[in-house]
């Protein structure tokens, strides 16, 4: 038990004792779907952080606007190392407009910039393309169906939408 209270120590503090991650960002994940929500409510992103910004440093500076209960800053999974943003969570959700007033402010040297935490829909993601990311348009050109009338579509290697062969066909 020491072993792990120590190792968690060693994530959340770097070599000079300063908090990077703060503790109770575990919390989020025990959270029923209505507190996320509302934890959400009182949150703000913060873009273009600098890589070497600590949570205590980003709490001090949004302190101001009214009570932070967590600071975030998100890391990559296989580097370790910040993303480049953060997201704070406040006590209330009028913290939140008076730190938008931060947005496009300099943090570190560098423009931050602040909107409010929007909520994660469920099986809902920016990333999801359709049909076009696995399914039937796969790489940069169509090439048609092989059983399409004339020649070109019952071979392989024709130029996409040229609607010619490749050099080394010659037909009979």
């Amino acid at each position: 038990m020491e072993e792990e209270a120590e190792k968690l120590r060693e994530v959340q503090y770097d070599p000079d004792g300063r908090l990077l991650y703060s503790p109770q960002a575990g919390v989020f994940y025990s959270m029923t779907h209505e507190e996320r929500i509302d934890a959400d409510n009182r949150s703000v992103y913060v873009g273009n952080v600098d890589y070497g910004t600590t949570a205590d440093e980003l709490e001090i500076h949004f302190n101001g606007c009214g009570h932070v209960n967590r600071v975030t800053i998100l890391c990559d999974k296989f580097t370790g190392h910040p993303k480049g943003f953060a997201y704070i969570e406040f006590s209330d959700r009028e913290s939140v407009r008076t730190a938008m007033a931060l947005d496009e402010t300099l943090f570190r040297g560098r423009v931050i910039k602040v909107l409010p935490k929007r909520t994660n829909m469920p099986g809902i993601s920016t990333t999801d393309r359709g049909f076009l990311r696995g399914g039937r348009f796969r790489g940069r050109g169509f090439r048609g169906s092989r059983f399409n009338n004339g020649f070109q579509g019952r071979f392989r290697g024709f130029n996409r939408g040229s609607g010619r062969t490749q050099p080394w066909y010659v037909p009979y």
